[in-house]
């Protein structure tokens, strides 16, 4: 495979869509439009596709944000399994070093599992900052009909990659967890570290029973966005898909 910043039209193109083919977006609500990479790319930004072959099966595209950081505001893969996200993030991660910055930042669904244990585990990105509502109605395959709620992940390059150890978690308080009937169940708990589970797959949820979705989008936002908004700081995603949170 072969990771490479993208210069011609005809490549940006390839990238609209392999993006129209992975979120099926409608016109207004496209990640990533032809003119807008042409424009980044023209700017000193970052555009970048992951290739097998001749054929584009991912693509990345961020913006230089404050101070010495990158935005990476859209980043998918054609399949998955086959470590083209790592890739990505990994070229990534070293046009940042040959360009000066220090971080990397991008949002993240708090309720797709396997995302956050890719961000916080497999990566070693903290999160800073849950987003209600980030980017408002959002008209796509995946995400249509529920809230767009986010949290903001931050991503050393100057760091070794990888998880910080976790505190042990075997005793902790559970905040959030899936009752019997796979919706959620909130609990309270002035320990110092807890943890706020996820359900297992919440894409599926959304389109099997919305109202159960919508109850998880609505219970995290209380408990984790309420976690994060005081001196919470969430540590790492344990093997269960919850995120372990340090009170401080």
């Amino acid at each position: 495979m072969e990771i490479r910043e993208l210069r011609e039209i005809a490549e940006f193109e390839q990238v609209y869509e392999l993006f129209d083919g992975i979120w099926h977006p409608e016109p207004r609500n496209v990640p990533a439009t032809v003119e807008l990479m042409i424009g980044f790319a023209h700017t000193g930004n970052y555009v970048a596709g992951a290739f097998d072959g001749d054929r584009l099966v991912g693509a990345s595209v961020g913006f230089r944000g404050g101070g010495r950081s990158l935005h990476s505001h859209v980043t998918g893969a054609a399949v998955t399994g086959r470590g083209i996200g790592y890739a990505l993030k990994t070229h990534q991660r070293e046009w940042c070093r040959k360009n000066g910055l220090d971080t990397v930042t991008w949002t993240f669904d708090p309720l797709v599992r396997r995302n956050a244990r890719f961000n916080l585990v497999k990566l070693g990105a903290r999160i800073e900052q849950y987003l209600p509502d980030f980017y408002g109605e959002m008209a796509d395959a995946i995400n249509e009909g529920d809230a767009s709620d986010r949290v903001l992940a931050v991503w050393s390059v100057r760091e070794a990659a990888g998880a910080s150890p976790a505190p042990g978690v075997a005793t902790c308080p559970v905040l959030l967890e899936a009752g019997e009937d796979g919706r959620p169940v909130a609990g309270k708990s002035e320990a110092d570290v807890v943890l706020v589970g996820t359900p297992p797959d919440v894409e599926r949820l959304r389109r099997e029973d919305p109202s159960a979705a919508r109850a998880w989008r609505e219970a995290m936002r209380e408990v984790l966005g309420g976690l994060l908004e005081g001196d919470g700081h969430v540590v790492t995603l344990t093997n269960h898909g919850e995120y372990v949170v340090t009170k401080h």
